[in-house]
């Protein structure tokens, strides 16, 4: 069935402050819309409950890029296509790129956004297993103030964050110090473009001659939630990736996600890839570690 025109309420207040002020007002009342491309397909099936949204829409206090010496900030109303046509958070941070790169059609990166995405909490998303890999902070805001709080905190749960109810995400946080990382991403669909994950990882790995100082692998679609692998990333750390580094970080991975059967996939086949994309990976990085 779908939805009555109607029955929805739209308002758009045109200042940060004039959204924060309504969502203090009236929490839990409002649902905040940025570029839309989830809401509006649960609205076209009938399927969106709240009846009030406030949009966010090309809002500058939330639609812009910062660089400084020690990080890129992010304002969480920019959309794929911004992050994609900017030159150094292509050349710092390809994995973020190529997750914009993934995200739907051109239409849907021209609308929809980095902030909106996280928000939205998919287990499936593309942009979030990079965001976890660079280890991203997040700037969330009220008319109480600011605070920052680390991505790899915000997820609680199915569809749950921190997120209080009068809060916006006002900007990502990425630290400029991956420079000397080998970077590493893949998405598994059903087809080449326009495909929700089946599995999609993002990981970087730092070699240290003939081993590994750093190693962060992050994955998607395999658990309530998008994971680091941790305890992957701490049997590899140290050590030489050889034949039994690789069979240990199969063996583990598959033992840190928590797959289920959908319409999409099933479990076990989950399971399968992940695996298989974290041995990828580590071929890649050894691979990379023999190059003069």
């Amino acid at each position: 069935m779908r939805a009555d025109p109607v029955e929805y309420e739209l308002v758009a207040p045109g200042t940060l402050s004039n959204v924060l002020s309504l969502l203090s007002r009236e929490p839990r009342t409002w649902l905040p819309i940025a570029g839309g491309t989830d809401v509006m397909v649960l609205y076209a099936s009938g399927k969106l409950s709240q009846k009030k949204l406030v949009s966010l829409w090309n809002l500058p206090e939330l639609r812009f890029i910062d660089v400084t010496d020690d990080e890129i900030r992010i304002g969480a109303g920019c959309t794929y296509t911004d992050i994609r046509n900017h030159q150094k958070i292509t050349r710092e941070f390809s994995l973020l790129t190529t997750a914009a790169r993934w995200t739907g059609s051109i239409a849907n990166q021209n609308r929809g956004t980095l902030g909106g995405n996280i928000v939205n909490s998919s287990p499936a998303a593309d942009s979030l297993p990079a965001l976890l890999a660079y280890e991203a902070d997040l700037i969330l805001v009220s008319v109480r103030g600011e605070r920052r709080v680390p991505y790899t905190t915000f997820h609680t749960g199915y569809k749950k964050s921190v997120l209080a109810p009068d809060e916006l995400i006002r900007a990502i946080c990425l630290p400029r110090r991956f420079t000397n990382y080998v970077s590493y991403s893949r998405k598994v669909g059903g087809r080449n473009a326009q495909a929700i994950s089946k599995v999609c990882l993002a990981a970087l790995g730092k070699p240290d001659r003939a081993t590994m100082s750093d190693i962060r692998i992050a994955i998607g679609s395999v658990a309530p939630v998008p994971l680091r692998l941790r305890g992957t990333e701490n049997a590899l750390k140290g050590k030489a990736i050889d034949t039994e580094a690789i069979a240990t970080a199969r063996s583990t991975s598959i033992a840190e996600i928590q797959p289920i059967d959908d319409i999409r996939s099933t479990a076990a086949y989950r399971a399968a890839v992940a695996g298989n994309l974290v041995v990828e990976f580590l071929n890649a990085l050894r691979e990379s570690m023999t190059r003069p």
